[in-house]
């Protein structure tokens, strides 16, 4: 029998508000933000009237580019609240990517902190919008992206021509009944799709996954369970947002469950530390190489973690070294590794807090209780029996809608039974416990960022030296792989690495720009002329590896 629940997104907040009233939610040090469940339903709903006023309908698609910052949160919700679409934007986009997004999303309006990092977001935003600085906020005419009316600024700067601010925002509002949002929260059905989170493809350019409030809900639902949470933990949430990582497996899971987010701006070893000890933590969500990074900080000991409990360690493979540090000298003796990828809301597969720790290391665990998985043979599509490498294949009210406007990619990827083809090789064992094998796709995994060779190759095709690109991972003790491109220049044409760094940077993404350039004449192919990476990265491997 199914446990699925059918409930969106403003009904689950408002279910939990109701009965945790007094029970912290959310709390963001940095941003001198503590919260507890009323208030924050409380100032969600606020948000989602400031969105009504703003023009906001059932099924706009809204762009937020921003860091984990609590406005983050309130917009999470008070979209789902008023049935507007979630596009979310990697914090690591540059000009050319955020541009692509914003168009292919139809994005409407778009949220955006002051900057990070090195990166002005206000600034990459002017540059692609240059009318802002003639145009009424709200009255944005872009011929570039025709669809975009609101651009809304959450920070400090005083003056933002064209911008809304987020406190403009709140004040719109005001002008917006409490019954015309309950009106509209009533309207909506949980089968609507509520989140739209851009995955790149090997076909190149980032496709945009539509998962509806079932399907996230039901998800986060699932993945708090298996990790036992309750209205008494508290997660600290360092991952980015932006994936399902943060925005399913930490803040929706927390708001289920009653539990209390502890929400880091971006990931900082000695502010994870000062937060799990200050703020007493009973779990903490990272990528491998997190907690790794805490683990090896020199000031580790002086921090009590004795509060931690579980938590969930995704995104890349987990040394067993680094999964046992983290049982003992992190307390979490209930932590537990999860599978999934965004197409499915994202968790399929996840260990329990009993399995054994060989268990949570040499595989990714069992299916989650309300999904189907198997392992087929990729050529024939033949089920495989147990401990046969195949590709791992999908089925539950976790999978997506389909891409966005992306039909052919939709049917490639889903079949006519409604299976979702991975793209992953593993196996699974007479228990039910699957292992990743390897990638099908050539996709490079960095320190937990999915990296996809063709979007990088076609982008470093615009180059006016380059004939031909091929880009391929290479093993790295730090960050699981590093990104390596061969680069054909064309007749009479000389270049160095550090030419090809300087054409990447403000274009695209920091941790995709290749830590290794090597020129060569030729790549090694198949008999009908294929080129064959698995012969590159071999070659490269053995060069860089010894």
């Amino acid at each position: 029998m199914s446990d699925f629940v059918s409930k969106t997104m403003g009904e689950v907040i408002k279910e939990t508000a109701g009965r945790f009233p007094d029970h912290p939610a959310l709390v963001a040090p940095e941003f001198n933000i503590r919260l507890n469940y009323s208030q924050l339903y409380d100032q969600c709903r606020k948000t989602a009237r400031g969105l009504m006023a703003l023009g906001v309908k059932r099924g706009d698609h809204v762009s937020v580019w921003t860091t984990n910052v609590p406005e983050w949160v309130y917009l999470q919700y008070a979209l789902g609240m008023v049935g507007a679409v979630l596009v979310t934007i990697n914090t690591n986009y540059q000009t050319h990517e955020l541009e692509y997004i914003l168009k292919q999303s139809d994005s409407t309006t778009l949220f955006l902190i002051d900057a990070y990092r090195d990166t002005s977001f206000y600034e990459t935003v002017r540059r692609i919008l240059p009318e802002l600085d003639n145009d009424q906020p709200g009255k944005i005419v872009s011929s570039k992206l025709p669809l975009l009316k609101n651009v809304v600024y959450i920070g400090k700067r005083e003056s933002t021509p064209g911008m809304f601010k987020f406190s403009d925002l709140i004040n719109m509002g005001e002008s917006v009944s409490e019954a015309a949002l309950d009106e509209r929260m009533n309207a909506l059905s949980d089968d609507d799709v509520i989140n739209m989170q851009y995955t790149s493809g090997t076909t190149g350019f980032p496709k945009g996954v539509m998962l509806t409030h079932h399907n996230i809900v039901n998800n986060a639902r699932m993945v708090g369970d298996v990790m036992g949470m309750t209205e008494k933990d508290s997660l600290l949430i360092q991952v980015p947002v932006f994936h399902c990582f943060g925005c399913v497996m930490s803040t929706l899971n927390c708001v289920y469950h009653g539990s209390k987010m502890v929400l880091l701006e971006y990931f900082d070893p000695i502010k994870a530390l000062q937060m799990i000890d200050q703020e007493k933590c009973t779990a903490v969500n990272g990528v491998p190489t997190m907690f790794v990074t805490i683990l090896n900080h020199p000031d580790f000991d002086r921090y009590d973690l004795n509060s931690l409990r579980t938590g969930i360690m995704a995104g890349a493979p987990c040394p067993v070294e680094a999964m046992k540090q983290v049982i003992t000298k992190m307390h979490c003796s209930e932590i537990v590794i999860a599978f999934g990828q965004t197409e499915s809301s994202p968790v399929m597969t996840m260990t329990r807090r009993d399995d054994p720790v060989e268990l949570r290391v040499a595989t990714v665990g069992r299916l989650l209780p309300d999904i189907e998985g198997k392992i087929i043979d990729p050529e024939s599509g033949k089920d495989l029996p147990p401990d046969t490498q195949g590709e791992i294949v999908t089925r539950s009210a976790c999978v997506m809608k389909g891409y966005y406007k992306m039909p052919e990619a939709t049917t490639n990827t889903i079949d006519k039974d409604g299976w979702l083809h991975t793209g992953d090789l593993g196996v699974v064992d007479k228990n039910g416990y699957y292992k990743i094998t390897g990638r099908i796709k050539d996709m490079i995994i960095r320190g937990g960022e999915n990296i996809y060779p063709r979007e990088l190759e076609e982008f470093l095709f615009t180059h006016s030296k380059v004939v031909n690109v091929q880009v391929v991972g290479i093993p790295d003790k730090k960050y699981g792989e590093q990104v390596l491109a061969a680069i054909q220049l064309k007749n009479g044409q000389t270049a160095t690495a550090d030419e090809f760094i300087e054409f990447c940077k403000g274009k695209i993404a920091r941790h995709k720009i290749p830590k290794y350039w090597e020129f060569v004449d030729s790549y090694p192919m198949t008999a009908s002329g294929k080129i064959q990476k698995f012969k590159m990265k071999e070659i490269f491997e053995k060069k860089y590896q010894s």
